[in-house]
C-alpha cells in the first residue's frame, strides 16, 4: 500500500464552523507536544471509562498514537483546557479483501466528554474524518465499536463478525489433531514479538483483517506499563518440527474464590500460521492443570473448536458485530476488490453525505475485477443504503437476508445474483480490536 500521510490532511472546514457556533475549537493535536498529547490521551483514557493514565503508562500510550491524526475538540471555558472535550484519530492501514488489499481511513478514539453530549459533538467529528478521508483519497474507512446503535447514522455497517467462547473443560476431551511439533514458554517481550510477527505473516489471508502495530501486541501480552492484569498475563508459542514458530498465545489464569481447581484461562490473543499450530494451542489451554473453564473472544465466525472437542455442548458460543466499513468511493471499493461470480445489476445507493449517492451499473464477466460506472438512469435492479452496501463488501452479509429484513430491495434475481458476486472463500474476521 502506498503509504499516506494522514496528518497533513486538512480538517474539515464545515466540522470546524459547526463546533465554532457552539463555543468549540475543532483543532489538530501537535503530536510533537508532549503537553497536548498527553492531554488528548488523558481525555481518551476518561472518555472509555479507564484510570487516569500514570507519568509512566503515558510513554506508550504516546507511542502508540505515532504517525495518526489527532484531532480534538476544545473548550475554553473549561477549567482543564489542555484536555479536549472530544477526541478522534485517524491513520491509513491496508484492509484485506478478496483478491488483494485496500487502503482504509481506521478511526479510533471516539470519545464526547459526558458535560458535552447532545451538542452534536460527535456528529461533527466523524463526519469530519469522513471528508477527510475522501480528500485523502481513501475508498473506505472502518473502525470498531463500544456501542453498537451509533455508527449506522454515518453510513458504517458491520462487515466483519466475531465469536465469544467459554468451554467447561470437564466435558469438553480433546479429539483434534495431534500437532507435530512443541509448545514453549515465552516472556511479555517475546510474547508480543511473536505475536506481531505471526500476525504480520497471515493478515493478508485474513478477508477483513488490517495491520497492527507494536504497542497492540505489548498491550496484549502485558508488557505495556499501566495494562490491567499484566502481571497476570502469560505467554507460549508453537513450534513445528522443523523448528519454525506457527502460533504464539497469550493468556492469563483467573483464580476461583469458590475452587482453586476450577480457575479459568482467559486467552487475551490465539494466532497460528497453521491448523496444527492453532491446535495445539487450543490443547494448550483446555488441558491445562487446574483449569475448570477457557474463555476466548475476537475468534472467527467459522472458529473449528468444536469439531476438536468430544462433547461439542462443552463448548457455548456467541457472535457479535466487530468491524464496521464505510465505502465512500462505490467504483474504487469494488474494483479493488475481486468478484467470485459474473454480474451484471444497476444499484442504487443513497447516502445522505453525498459520497457513495447514485445510481451505479456494476459488470463482471466471470470471477476477477467488477466494472462499475455512474448511471443517469431512474431505474434500478436494487436499492440500498451506503451502510447495507458496506455490510456486504467483503461478503460476510447477505443480500438476501437484509431484504428480509426490510434493508434492502429488489429483485430476487439481482440479489442473488450480488450474492453470489460478492462471496468469499472465508467468513471476514477481524482479529483486533482498534
Amino acid at each position: 500500500m502506498t503509504h499516506i500521510e494522514v496528518r497533513t490532511v486538512a480538517l474539515d472546514g464545515t466540522s470546524a464552523e459547526r463546533l465554532a457556533a457552539g463555543g468549540l475549537e475543532y483543532r489538530q493535536v501537535d503530536a510533537a507536544d508532549d503537553a497536548a498529547l498527553d492531554g488528548f490521551i488523558r481525555a481518551a483514557a476518561r472518555g472509555f471509562l479507564e484510570a487516569e493514565p500514570s507519568s509512566e503508562a503515558l510513554v506508550p500510550a504516546r507511542a502508540a498514537l505515532e504517525g495518526r491524526r489527532l484531532v480534538g475538540v476544545y473548550d475554553d471555558a473549561s477549567p482543564q483546557r489542555d484536555l479536549p472535550v472530544a477526541t478522534v484519530c485517524g491513520w491509513a492501514t491496508p484492509l484485506t479483501v478478496p483478491g488483494g488489499e485496500v487502503p482504509m481511513w481506521a478511526i479510533s478514539d471516539v470519545t464526547v466528554a459526558p458535560t458535552h453530549r447532545r451538542r452534536g459533538v460527535a456528529r461533527a467529528m466523524l463526519e469530519g474524518e469522513l471528508r477527510a478521508a475522501a480528500d485523502a483519497g481513501l475508498a473506505i474507512a472502518g473502525l470498531t465499536v463500544s456501542e453498537a446503535t451509533i455508527y449506522s447514522r454515518y453510513g458504517f455497517g458491520p462487515a466483519t463478525w466475531q465469536t465469544r467462547w467459554k468451554i467447561d473443560t470437564r466435558r469438553a476431551g480433546w479429539v483434534g489433531p495431534e500437532a507435530e511439533g512443541s509448545l514453549q514458554f515465552l516472556d511479555q517481550e517475546g510474547t508480543a514479538a511473536a505475536l506481531g510477527e505471526l500476525h504480520e505473516r497471515t493478515r493478508r489471508s485474513r478477508i477483513g483483517d488490517i495491520a497492527a502495530w507494536p504497542e497492540r501486541w505489548r498491550q496484549i501480552a502485558g508488557a505495556s506499563p499501566g495494562e490491567p492484569h499484566a502481571s497476570r498475563v502469560r505467554g507460549v508459542r508453537f513450534v513445528d518440527g522443523s523448528g519454525a514458530v506457527r502460533g504464539a498465545m497469550a493468556y492469563r489464569i483467573v483464580e476461583s474464590d469458590a475452587d482453586w481447581a476450577r480457575s479459568t484461562l482467559d486467552i487475551r490473543h490465539l494466532i497460528g500460521e497453521t491448523a496444527p499450530a492453532r491446535a495445539a494451542l487450543w490443547r494448550f489451554a483446555i488441558q491445562h492443570d487446574l483449569i475448570g473453564s477457557v474463555s476466548a473472544d475476537l475468534r472467527s465466525v467459522d472458529e473449528p473448536l468444536p469439531w476438536m472437542l468430544a462433547d461439542s455442548r462443552a463448548a457455548e458460543r456467541k457472535v457479535a458485530d466487530h468491524g464496521w466499513l464505510r465505502i465512500l468511493d462505490v467504483p474504487a471499493a469494488l474494483s479493488t476488490r475481486t468478484l467470485a461470480a459474473p454480474l451484471a445489476i444497476t444499484m442504487r445507493v443513497t447516502d445522505p453525505l453525498g459520497f457513495a449517492d447514485g445510481v451505479w451499473l456494476l459488470e463482471a464477466d466471470g470471477a476477477g475485477s467488477c466494472r462499475v460506472r455512474a448511471i443517469g438512469s431512474d431505474e434500478s435492479d436494487i436499492t440500498l443504503g451506503v451502510a447495507e452496501l458496506s455490510s456486504l463488501y467483503l461478503g460476510g452479509a447477505s443480500a438476501r437476508a437484509l431484504a428480509e429484513a426490510g434493508k434492502v430491495s429488489g429483485d430476487a434475481d439481482a440479489l442473488g445474483a450480488l450474492d453470489a458476486a460478492l462471496r468469499a472463500d472465508s467468513e471476514p474476521f477481524l482479529s483486533i480490536s482498534y
